[in-house]
């Protein structure tokens, strides 16, 4: 199987990404026996490094002084998800421009039924000197790649639109 790297270089960058599952572990049970409400925003932040280290906002980058930090999320809980279940992630990116990324993810259970969707609006951050900066070069390019990957693409269910950044209206639906 293709890494996603090589899925670039081939230039088949597959729409919504899907980078990341995991299993729920028994301690992310609340008391009702269901996912807790902080695990699924765990769960979606595992997601959202691994679309990082995939467009090349990895440990060297941070290393430099550069990250990407969360301004706003939005989460909606569909169904529950207990201990043991299969947990697969979507990403998609909705719209880029060089301060901000705004990213919808979806999580679905081993029947492929959809549990939970956010929606996330990101900074880019100079960390030094801790304020918002346009991204560099090679991050800028590997953030616009998946977006421009697909453009017939479906935006998912449940978004809260009339919040989109200035970068989607500009870049298109």
């Amino acid at each position: 199987m293709a890494g996603p790297e090589e899925a670039i270089i081939a230039g088949g960058i597959p729409a919504p990404l899907r980078l990341h599952e995991t299993v729920a572990a028994a301690e992310w049970a609340d008391y009702n026996g269901h996912l807790s409400e902080s695990v699924y925003l765990l769960v979606f932040g595992d997601n959202s490094d691994a679309f990082f280290r995939y467009v090349g906002v990895d440990e060297a980058y941070r290393a430099a002084g550069r990250s990407l930090y969360t301004a706003e999320t939005h989460l909606h809980h569909l169904r529950e998800a207990g201990p043991g279940e299969r947990l697969t992630l979507t990403l998609q990116v909705l719209g880029v421009d060089a301060k901000r990324l705004h990213i919808a993810h979806e999580m679905h259970n081993a029947a492929g039924d959809r549990i939970a969707t956010a929606e996330q609006m990101l900074l880019h951050i100079d960390t030094r000197a801790e304020k918002v900066a346009p991204a560099r070069p090679a991050a800028a390019a590997g953030l616009h790649r998946p977006r421009h990957a697909d453009p017939g693409r479906v935006r998912p269910d449940g978004l809260r639109a009339h919040r989109r950044a200035a970068a989607d209206r500009r870049d298109g639906p």
